[in-house]
Order: C-alpha cells, then sequence, then structure tokens
C-alpha cells in the first residue's frame, strides 16, 4: 500500500533538509510546494495571486503517484485543517496511507537564526523573514500525528525517527 507521507511546519523547521533524504530513504517521489508555486508565480502566464494553486497541483500530482503505488514524500507549510485534511483525503481516495509530520523548532532562538541566515535552491524564491514567519497564520493541530523536534535531533535522526513511524504493518 503506497504512503503519503506529508511535512509540515512553519518556515525554517527543516522541512527541504528533511524531506530529500526521506524521499531518498524510501525511493518515494518527493513534491515541494515552494518549487511548484514559484514555477506558477514566474510563469508570464500567472494569476495575480497565487493562493492556493501549488497545493492543488501537488495533490494532484502526488494522487497520480499514489495510484501508480508509489510512495509520496509532499513539503509544504500545511498551516489549517482545511490543507491539512486535503492531503489526508488525497491519500486516502486513491486507497494509500498518509502519514502527517508535523515539523517544529522548540528553539526560538536557533529557529530565529535558521529563518534569517537561510538560502534557497529556488532561484526565484522570496524567502520570508522572521516576522513573516512569528506572523504566520499557523494553526495548532487537534488530530494525532508524528511530531518531529528538529531543534533536538540532528537531521539524520530526524529521518530515522520518521521512518520508524512510517512504516506499515503487512
Amino acid at each position: 500500500m503506497p504512503r503519503l507521507i506529508i511535512l509540515s511546519g512553519l518556515p525554517g523547521t527543516g522541512k527541504t533538509t528533511l524531506a530529500r533524504p526521506l524521499s531518498q530513504a524510501l525511493k518515494a517521489a518527493y513534491l515541494r510546494v515552494d518549487s511548484i508555486e514559484d514555477a506558477i508565480r514566474t510563469s508570464d502566464l500567472a494569476p495575480v495571486e497565487v493562493i492556493d494553486h501549488g497545493y492543488r497541483v501537488a495533490m494532484a500530482v502526488a494522487a497520480d503517484n499514489l495510484a501508480l503505488g508509489l510512495d509520496v514524500v509532499a513539503e509544504c507549510v500545511n498551516p489549517w485543517a482545511l490543507t491539512r485534511d486535503a492531503w489526508r483525503q488525497t491519500a486516502l481516495n486513491v486507497g494509500a496511507v498518509p502519514f502527517e509530520v508535523e515539523l517544529i523548532c522548540s528553539d526560538a532562538d536557533a529557529h530565529r537564526g535558521r529563518v534569517e541566515t537561510r538560502k534557497t535552491d529556488i532561484e526565484t524564491l522570496v524567502l520570508p523573514t522572521w516576522q513573516d514567519v512569528v506572523e504566520r497564520d499557523y494553526h495548532p493541530w487537534p488530530q494525532p500525528h508524528i511530531i518531529v523536534d528538529t531543534a533536538t535531533m540532528t537531521p539524520d535522526a530526524a529521518v530515522a525517527f520518521v521512518l520508524s513511524h512510517v512504516t506499515i504493518d503487512a
């Protein structure tokens, strides 16, 4: 049964740092909403505002891959119950198992330092400021999910932790 691992969290919590090696370890398709949204935003035919376009594209591509029996790692902020429910339903609609993983950084100083010093490999992506992150409309998770505190785990330990929680019993 294919798995949809949804890596979520505020900017600077380590989503990309974890998503890439996790995708490689699982030999899973990797969907990065920042890449999708940037491609839409930089198109000559782009809509004025990219609101949910990236999420919708990512969910459609995830569903296509899951329907083929492939695991998928999706990386996005995923700030609201609406988006979380949509990701979960994307998996369930094609008979896949959703695993929701929230990355946090419990050390505010470390988190701020990451946000203020990070670089991106997406040439035209405008990174958020620390103030943008602090003011982000990000809602708590009411449902059970996997939590990874990147202030207390190395990237390798975080990958191992997630891998240990996304197994499916035969």
